[in-house]
């Protein structure tokens, strides 16, 4: 499970179109270049002001619920996850050639947290479906906003072009937010398996068990440093003195299946789990974090600039490794009541593009998978 955007999504309703189109002469005038990825519209128009970093913009979805979406070893792809028509829970699917989207989990259960293996024909994600054909129940709200953390939830593998599927990561407990190192040797991921939500590696076959983390509260979301030295990941933070008092309503929620996201930071650590080090400490919620091609500086989304009623409002900030030279990337600011949400960065493999989910250019219930051409 990753953080889903705080803002109510409605159902998807796919629509992609080429990237050979030409954007209109009063969005911007000229003609893109080739998007990267088959089925991108080009969306130049909705790069907004102070978005110095995107050159060009594509949008790859339009409608519902589309989010964290991760390019392929070759970046000539992504798998992402999204919801269909007339269900309540996420199912993972790829982009194909031809610009369309295919479904590749099953349908059955809920599903988070898709990546792609090593050799690029095969992804793993997280599913609920060995227990539940159905969606799971979602998470009560009376005590406040939280995520559920479904003990039913295992790690998969699936081979995309014969659909069979295997058990990766499995056991009592939740398993989740599985990534996979650029060195194609080890995996991480988030799992209760030592009794707290600890991050956990694995060997690309799901042996070798490792476990990273042990600080109380909840540790998730991580990905590997491009010299596959590093883990970067959001933390739960405790409010100086009331520890105590917030470590016990987490524990309590956690014995539940529950967390609550609002005070989290991003930290990182070598994937032994040695020279754990705070990054940010903004306030608020700080996650999904992501390196940038240099590993020397991250991106991550943050809503530690606003207050009241804009404290759903999300965008993708950048900092040093010691949480200096911050820098706001995405500066959207439209949406109703003060949600709005950029999040779930990552770069391509040569650097070059950023993914990303945005509520622009659409209904603030919904959002999208968008691409930009990076410029430092």
């Amino acid at each position: 499970m990753r953080i889903q955007p705080l803002a109510p999504l409605a159902l998807l309703a796919p629509f992609l179109a080429a990237c050979s189109a030409t954007i209109d002469s009063d969005q911007i005038g000229i003609e893109p270049p080739p998007c990267p990825i088959p089925g991108g519209e080009p969306a130049d128009h909705l790069i907004q002001p102070g978005e110095v970093h995107f050159e060009h913009l594509w949008k790859l979805t339009s409608g519902g619920e589309n989010a964290e979406a991760y390019f392929s070893p070759a970046g000539d792809r992504l798998v992402m996850q999204r919801k269909s028509p007339g269900r309540d829970c996420d199912a993972i699917f790829v982009t194909e050639a031809d610009g369309s989207l295919r479904q590749v989990s099953s349908g059955r259960g809920a599903t988070t947290c898709s990546y792609f293996m090593p050799d690029g024909r095969s992804v793993l994600y997280a599913s609920t479906h060995a227990e539940h054909d159905d969606c799971p129940p979602k998470p009560d709200m009376s005590q406040g906003y939280t995520w559920a953390i479904y003990d039913a939830y295992d790690i998969y593998v699936q081979d995309l072009t014969t659909g069979e599927e295997r058990l990766l990561i499995g056991g009592p407990g939740y398993d989740a937010e599985a990534t996979v190192s650029p060195k194609g040797d080890r995996i991480v991921f988030t799992s209760v398996r030592s009794g707290d939500i600890e991050l956990w590696t694995c060997d690309i076959d799901g042996g070798d068990l490792k476990q990273v983390t042990d600080r109380p509260g909840y540790d998730g979301g991580a990905f590997f440093s491009h010299d596959g030295e590093w883990l970067i990941y959001r933390t739960t933070k405790f409010t100086p003195g009331k520890e105590a008092e917030e470590l016990a309503d987490y524990e309590r929620l956690r014995d539940q299946g529950l967390i609550r996201p609002g005070q989290m930071e991003v930290w990182v650590c070598r994937v032994d789990g040695s020279d754990a080090q705070q990054i940010t400490d903004l306030g608020q919620a700080n996650w999904a974090p992501y390196f940038q091609p240099s590993d020397q500086r991250v991106l991550f989304s943050s809503n530690h600039d606003y207050a009241g009623g804009k404290s759903m409002n999300f965008d993708i900030w950048a900092c040093d490794l010691d949480g200096g030279n911050l820098e706001r990337i995405t500066t959207y600011d439209e949406g109703v009541a003060g949600r709005t949400f950029d999040g779930f960065p990552m770069f391509s493999p040569d650097g070059q593009y950023l993914v990303f989910g945005s509520n622009r250019g659409g209904d603030v219930h919904e959002t999208n998978v968008f691409l930009a051409k990076w410029r430092d």
